[in-house]
């Protein structure tokens, strides 16, 4: 219930993790850095899942799966890669009771064995493309982790692509990221900037990295999904070739890209109260409760007229629940169930039940209107669909809200509570989402992110066209807008 709650403006990190705990979505596990997911934390990736897939499918992809368990000497082919993961491994180097000859990782992500694969697959132009994603765990060891938002094993998606040409794979990356982009805001309800990732924040072993990057009620970005050019790197490394249309002999080109149980995370911190959990109706196990007020002479008419209603709303596909359960008082069941973030809650007492009435509560506004039975259902389903835009209107208006065009260094600092004479800097600082002008330089962005905290979180898509001045940060000529934040 709420009083299990600490409240956002008290210690945010602590509110998401009571909800979680509380909301039953996921528990701490005796593996450090691993989580145990619940059921009903489950069912929410499931439905995130189904969605992801749909579109997956519908793009020409198919579904694959490949070991866990990767020879590291297949890490060590791709110089880029095998460095970027090097502090991440978890290598096994005994079994069956004996030292393995070569020692293998829990995969920290499949391009080697799959693209050790590919060889095997790919001779010719007409092998071309393979559109494979995998559904899996993989294994990162953090030092740091947070339920679903950073933990040493995680679920996710990663598809593996493999081209002719590096238009097809530039169009499969884009494609891919525009993917993403559409379920985050459709499904979802998360407002997300599309762009490039700076070289220094790049992935591992990509020629260029392109994500979705979405803001939190604390103001800080969190990384909602990524989509990766890979260039011949991987079609190199593993010898991967086939004859062209002219008969020659060229490397495969090649993409790889993934979103995690981590979006679990991203929704919660952007569209819950300080109730508890608040979820788009898309993605909600229950998206609707009836709660019979139940009182001696008169409960099992009232039972009987909201098990009626229940079988309606079923009929009309809402995924309905009943609490008929009398050992609990109806205000416990309010906040147990705004807790577990259902979406609509609809109260029927006996003077609801004469007058062929029923009190409903929408969790998103606490909005409480009494409407007809009589068409319930339809009402039901027009009141989600509200519920979903206003959810995502409401995060959009949240991010504009806090979004800055900074134009020099001074006014960037100021914006994450940090002037320059001050070493030390604000804890308290509201920051968000600055845009401004960068010149591209490793090192000037290496200096704000010691500096700070403060990382470009990319490069939009929107607005390259036409930049022209000087770099926020050390106002040599601009190359690029970025949008800077502090991140999860």
């Amino acid at each position: 219930m709420a009083d299990k709650i600490t409240p956002r403006s008290v210690d945010y990190s602590q509110w998401f993790i009571d909800i979680v705990l509380n909301a039953k979505l996921a528990d701490y596990s005796p593996v450090k850095g691993a989580m145990v997911i619940r059921p009903r934390g489950y069912a929410i990736w499931e439905r995130i899942q189904a969605e992801f897939d749909r579109q997956f499918k519908a793009t020409g992809h198919q579904n694959a799966y490949f070991p866990m368990l990767i020879p590291m000497s297949f890490l060590q082919k791709e110089k880029d890669h095998v460095e970027g993961f090097k502090p991440e491994l978890a290598i096994v180097t005994h079994g069956g009771g004996e030292e393995l000859e070569e020692p293998y990782c829990v995969r920290p992500t499949s391009e080697t064995i799959i693209w050790y694969m590919y060889k095997n697959w790919i001779q010719s132009y007409r092998d071309l493309p393979l559109l494979y994603n995998q559904w899996c765990s993989v294994m990162r060891w953090e030092k740091r982790t947070r339920l679903f938002l950073r933990t040493s094993e995680f679920l996710w998606q990663e598809g593996h692509t493999a081209h002719e040409t590096e238009k097809e794979a530039v169009e499969e990356t884009m494609r891919m990221l525009g993917v993403y982009k559409d379920v985050a805001e459709r499904y979802l309800c998360l407002p997300v900037i599309a762009g490039r990732k700076s070289e220094a924040e790049k992935f591992a072993g990509a020629v260029a990295t392109y994500c979705i990057e979405a803001m939190m009620q604390d103001r800080k970005a969190l990384q909602a999904g990524t989509s990766h050019f890979l260039g011949q790197n991987f079609g190199k490394a593993f010898d991967v070739q086939f004859q062209s249309r002219e008969g020659r002999l060229e490397y495969a080109w090649a993409t790889s890209w993934g979103v995690s149980t981590r979006l679990i995370g991203a929704i919660i911190m952007t569209h819950s109260d300080d109730k508890g959990l608040v979820l788009p109706p898309t993605l909600a196990p229950e998206q609707a409760v009836i709660v019979p007020i139940l009182k001696k002479d008169s409960a099992p008419a009232v039972l009987a007229y909201c098990e009626k209603l229940l079988a309606e709303l079923k009929a009309s596909g809402i995924r309905a629940i009943l609490d008929a359960d009398d050992t609990q008082s109806p205000g416990w069941k309010f906040a147990e169930h705004e807790m577990n973030g259902v979406c609509l809650r609809i109260e029927v007492g006996p003077r609801d039940m004469a007058e062929g009435k029923a009190m409903v509560v929408r969790r998103d506004t606490g909005e409480k209107v009494a409407y007809e039975v009589a068409g319930l259902p339809a009402t039901a389903l027009g009141l989600l669909d509200a519920m979903q835009k206003n959810l995502y209107d409401k995060a959009l208006a949240f991010r504009k809200e806090n979004t800055k065009r900074v134009s020099d260094r001074a006014e960037l600092l100021a914006f994450y509570g940090k002037d320059q004479g001050d070493e030390a800097g604000t804890a308290t600082a509201t920051g968000g989402f600055a845009e401004g002008l960068w010149c591209g330089d490793r090192e000037c962005e290496a200096a704000l992110k010691a500096e700070t905290k403060v990382t470009i979180r990319c490069l939009p898509l929107e607005g390259q066209d036409h930049v022209e001045g000087k770099c926020c940060l050390c106002g040599k000529p601009a190359k690029h807008l970025a949008v800077f934040a502090r991140n999860y």
